[in-house]
C-alpha cells in the first residue's frame, strides 16, 4: 500500500528518521526547525464531500480511494496532505483494465459533462493530477490496473506496455527476456510508461539510452473524439510527426493505454566513477569536453562546489570522520575549498566499458581531477532513488526541500546557475531566513546541459506561512529562469506550477497552436482542464 501522504510504500526500507548530523547541519546552515501538526488520513477523509459523478459500473466514490488521488507529490502537495487543507478531491475514481474501460469511462464522462484527470504512479512534482475547482464533477482514471508486457519484437527491438506500467515493473518484464528499457528517472520505482511520455521525461543515463522521445516508438491513445493509433515507425519524412503531439501532452488530449518503446539487450557490465575537480570552472570544461569529444558515457553529473559539501556531510551522517579525512587527501593533491564532483557512468559491453571509461578518466586526469579510489560511485548508483524519501523526515524536523531545474547553452550556464542560486537564496530576505540553496548537472547534451538546482528551508510557523514561503521561492527560481533564457521545464513537465510561464519558450502563437490541437480532441475543456495551458488558452 502506498503511503497516502508522502513518497513510497508503507513500511518501506527506505523510509528513514533524520539522523543527528544532518540535523545539526541544518540548524547550522538555516536556523533551528519547528515540527508541525499532522492531519491524520481519518481528519482528511471527514473532509471529503458527496460525490458529484454520476453511479457507474466502473467507477468507485469511496472517500479514502478520492483522497489517495487527489494530490499529487509537489511540495504544495506534501503541505496540503499534511495539513490536511486539500483543496478539492476527484468525486470518483476508476481503474480500468483495458482500452475498451477506458472509452467506456470516456464516453460516460462525455455524456455527463465530467472532467477527467488521468492518473499514472501519481509522481507528479508540478501538479498533474490535481483536481480543480469546477463546476463539473471530476473523475480521476487510474491506469495502474493495466501494468502488462503486451508484446515484444526481438527482431525489431520494441515491446510495447501497459500505459500503467511502473519502472520496476517495465525492467522485470523486460529483463526477463535479456532486455532492458533503460529509462531510470529519480520517480522510477513509482512512475509509470504512459506518464513519462505524457510528462517527457528523463532518465539518468539519458546519454545512452535516450530521453523518453528517443525511446517512444508508438502508442494508443483514447480521446473524447475517438481512437488514436501511432504506429512503429523506424523513421519517416511524411510530414510532422503525430508522438511529438503526444509527448508532454500531460492528458489535455487523451489517455494513454499502450506504449511501444524500443529496447535495448542487457548491458554486460556497467560502471559509474566519481572524479574531484579544484574548481567549479574545470568541472565545467570536463562535463563539456567528454559530450562534445563523444566518448560514450552513460551519464555525466556534476556537482557545484556547494552541493558537493552537502552532499558528502549529508551522506556521511553522524560521523563525519571519513568525509575529513577524504578532504585532507584531496586537498594534499590540490583540491581544496571550492572542489566540485563529477559522477560519470558507462554502460554496454566489456570493451566499450572499459575503453570509454579510460578515455574518460585520460581527459579527466589531464585536466587535474583525481579519481576516487572510496567506491563513491558505487554508493551514488545504490542510492540514486533515495532523495525523495528525504522529505518526511525534514518535514517532520521542520525543514522543506523542493528542487528548480531547467536547461541552457553552454555559453549561458554559469551565469544562469549563479542567478537562479541567487534569486533562490535571497527570496525570503525579507523574513530574516536563510534558504540553502546548491545545483548539479544532471543531464548534459552537445549544445549545453540541464541544471538541477535543490533548496531546503524552515516551515515556519504553520502551513500556511510554509506555503507562502514556497510561493516566494518558486517565483523567484522560476523568473530567473525564463530570465536566463532557461526552459521552465527539463524533466519535471509543465503541470499548474510551471504554465504560467510557458509562454517565455513557446510564444503566444505557439501557445495557440497547442491550444488549438488539444481542442481539436477535447472541444469541451474536459481533459485535464488547467495544466499545460491556462483555460482561457
Amino acid at each position: 500500500m502506498r503511503l497516502w501522504n508522502g513518497w513510497g510504500k508503507e513500511n518501506s526500507e527506505l523510509l528513514m528518521e533524520l539522523n543527528s548530523g544532518l540535523k545539526g547541519l541544518l540548524e547550522a546552515l538555516v536556523g533551528s526547525g519547528k515540527p508541525l501538526p499532522e492531519a491524520t488520513l481519518a481528519e482528511v477523509i471527514a473532509c471529503v464531500p458527496t460525490s458529484r459523478a454520476p453511479a457507474h459500473a466502473l467507477i468507485s466514490t469511496d472517500p479514502e480511494i478520492r483522497v489517495r488521488h487527489a494530490r499529487g507529490q509537489s511540495l504544495p502537495d506534501w503541505l496540503a496532505m499534511h495539513s490536511g487543507d486539500v483543496g478539492h478531491f476527484p468525486d470518483a475514481v476508476a481503474v480500468p483494465e483495458s482500452s475498451a474501460q477506458v472509452r467506456e469511462l470516456l464516453g460516460y464522462a462525455k455524456d455527463n459533462d465530467i472532467d477527467v484527470i488521468p492518473y499514472g504512479g501519481g509522481t507528479s512534482v508540478v501538479g498533474h493530477i490535481n483536481p480543480q475547482a469546477s463546476a463539473r464533477p471530476v473523475l480521476t482514471i487510474d491506469m495502474g490496473a493495466m501494468n502488462k508486457l503486451i508484446d515484444i519484437d526481438q527482431q525489431s527491438l520494441l515491446a510495447t506496455f501497459g500505459a500503467g506500467t511502473s519502472g520496476p515493473d517495465v525492467e522485470a518484464q523486460l529483463q526477463k527476456h535479456g532486455y532492458t528499457l533503460g529509462h531510470f528517472p529519480q520517480s522510477w520505482e513509482l512512475s509509470t510508461i504512459g506518464g513519462w511520455v505524457a510528462s517527457r521525461s528523463s532518465g539518468q543515463q539519458s546519454l545512452h539510452y535516450g530521453r523518453i522521445e528517443k525511446l517512444f516508438a508508438g502508442a494508443s491513445i483514447e480521446t473524447l473524439a475517438g481512437t488514436l493509433e501511432i504506429p512503429t515507425i523506424p523513421s519517416s519524412s511524411a510530414g510532422p510527426d503525430i508522438r511529438e503531439m503526444i509527448l508532454g501532452s500531460e492528458g489535455r488530449m487523451g489517455i494513454i493505454t499502450d506504449v511501444t518503446v524500443r529496447i535495448s539487450p542487457l548491458p554486460e557490465k556497467e560502471v559509474f566513477q566519481v572524479v574531484f575537480f579544484p574548481s567549479w570552472e574545470v568541472g565545467l570544461q570536463a562535463a563539456r569536453d567528454l559530450i562534445q569529444q563523444r566518448i560514450a558515457l552513460s551519464m555525466v553529473r556534476l556537482s557545484n562546489p556547494l552541493e558537493t559539501t552537502s552532499l558528502l556531510y549529508m551522506g556521511a551522517g553522524e560521523d563525519s570522520s571519513g568525509v575529513v579525512a577524504l578532504e585532507e587527501a584531496l586537498a594534499e593533491k590540490g583540491i581544496g575549498t571550492g572542489k566540485v564532483m563529477m559522477t560519470f557512468g558507462v554502460t554496454g559491453s566489456v570493451r566499450h566499458c572499459d575503453f570509454a571509461q579510460q578515455m574518460a578518466l585520460e581527459h579527466c586526469t589531464k585536466l587535474g581531477g583525481i579519481v576516487d579510489q572510496m567506491g563513491l560511485g558505487d554508493n551514488w548508483a545504490h542510492g540514486r532513488f533515495r532523495a525523495p524519501y528525504l522529505r518526511d523526515p525534514l518535514g517532520r524536523a521542520g525543514y522543506a526541500a523542493d528542487t528548480m531545474e531547467t536547461a541552457v547553452d553552454w555559453s549561458r550556464l554559469s551565469s544562469a546557475v549563479e542567478s537562479i542560486e541567487t534569486a533562490i537564496r535571497t527570496a525570503l530576505a525579507d523574513e530574516g531566513e536563510q534558504v540553502h540553496a546548491y545545483t548539479h548537472l544532471s543531464h548534459v547534451y552537445g549544445q549545453g546541459s540541464s541544471i538541477y538546482t535543490t533548496y531546503l528551508f524552515r516551515l515556519g510557523d504553520s502551513y500556511q506561512q510554509a506555503m507562502q514561503r514556497w510561493q516566494k521561492l518558486k517565483s523567484a527560481g522560476a523568473n530567473a529562469t525564463v530570465a536566463c533564457g532557461g526552459t521552465i521545464s527539463h524533466q519535471h513537465g509543465v503541470g499548474l506550477d510551471h504554465r504560467d510561464y510557458l509562454v517565455a519558450e513557446k510564444g503566444e502563437l505557439g501557445l495557440a497552436s497547442i491550444a488549438a490541437l488539444c481542442k481539436l480532441f477535447d472541444p469541451n475543456g474536459q481533459m485535464n482542464p488547467g495544466k499545460l495551458l491556462a483555460d482561457e488558452q
